[in-house]
């Protein structure tokens, strides 16, 4: 037979119509291809839907970012009996009541000691404790630098130096805060601390339109001394003094001790000048802890007179 007569087998193929047929045991699976086109399309929208991803998730970012800020910052109403450092210690307020006073000091005004209720303040972020402060990106990402070895070695020297320069600094103000000696005349400021509030300072605070006394500054628990010798009329509760302490002296006035937390006298008892009478706190209607402290040329309310001026006449220096 001739050879042009024959019949050529064809050979089949792996791909028809745009199908990939896979073989695994017999099974047959028909897989659709892709064409070149397609693929370039692909390859393309890729570093598109990338791009598209981080930019909103940067918009998100600084969306948030002042809401986080906000959240972060939040409204107190003081109510009675609150004071800064109390405020500041029941809500961790990072810096203490000098932050909380320093952010809020346009609400308060010049006196720390006198916030009233109904007020608004400002607190800031909280600062759990033991919680590690975060270190600045410029730092984290800066190489650091190698110490000199001699600083290195002098580091732990520095640091033990300063320990004992504060541990006597702390001593020395221990030994000092009893030191508040008598004068020669036997008087005595009530406690170390300064003058908060003046004699005589106007304000619809008090009932009687003014300050009937000098506030001292003293944390809670201050020793609070007995002015000079006299004699204890009163030691107990007052209403809006608090605990407090009425001692009679010998030109006939009175001096007051009023918002005391505790008593160390009882009604009759003598006592001599710089004697311990009681300890500062905020008892009765008081906005944070202080002494107020009146002289007055009668044991009751409404006979007072300027206490620092009396004071100065037996010879205290304040």
């Amino acid at each position: 037979m001739p050879a042009k007569g024959k019949h050529r087998r064809q050979k089949s193929t792996l791909i028809t119509r745009g199908l990939v047929a896979a073989g695994t045991g017999g099974a047959v699976v028909a897989l659709p291809l892709f064409g070149a086109t397609g693929a370039h399309a692909a390859e393309q929208a890729a570093p598109a839907a990338v791009a598209g991803t981080v930019a909103a998730t940067a918009q998100a970012q600084v969306q948030a970012a002042p809401a986080a800020k906000a959240a972060a910052t939040t409204t107190y109403s003081v109510v009675a009996g609150d004071y800064l450092s109390k405020i500041a210690a029941d809500h961790d307020v990072a810096g203490g009541w000098k932050r909380l006073y320093a952010d809020n000091r346009q609400v308060v005004g010049e006196n720390p000691s006198l916030i009233l209720p109904g007020m608004k303040l400002t607190l800031g972020a909280k600062n759990p404790a033991g919680a590690a402060a975060p270190k600045p990106a410029a730092q984290s990402a800066a190489p650091k630098a190698a110490a000199p070895k001699a600083a290195v070695k002098a580091a732990p020297k520095a640091k033990a130096k300063a320990a004992e320069q504060t541990r006597a600094s702390r001593s020395t103000e221990r030994a000092a805060a009893p030191a508040a000696a008598p004068a020669a005349t036997g008087w005595v400021a009530p406690v170390t601390g300064g003058v908060s509030t003046p004699y005589r300072a106007s304000g619809s605070m008090w009932s009687s339109g003014y300050h009937t006394g000098a506030d001292f500054i003293a944390s809670s628990g201050t020793t609070v001394r007995a002015v000079g010798a006299g004699t204890v009329v009163s030691a107990g509760w007052s209403g809006a003094y608090g605990n407090e302490v009425v001692i009679q002296h010998a030109d006939g006035n009175y001096s007051q001790y009023a918002h005391l937390s505790s008593l160390a006298v009882s009604a009759g008892q003598s006592v001599s000048g710089g004697q311990q009478i009681g300890l500062s706190g905020s008892t009765g209607n008081s906005t944070g802890p202080h002494l107020h402290f009146e002289i007055r040329t009668s044991p009751s309310y409404g006979a007072d007179i300027d206490p620092l001026a009396y004071l100065r006449q037996h010879g205290v220096a304040i």
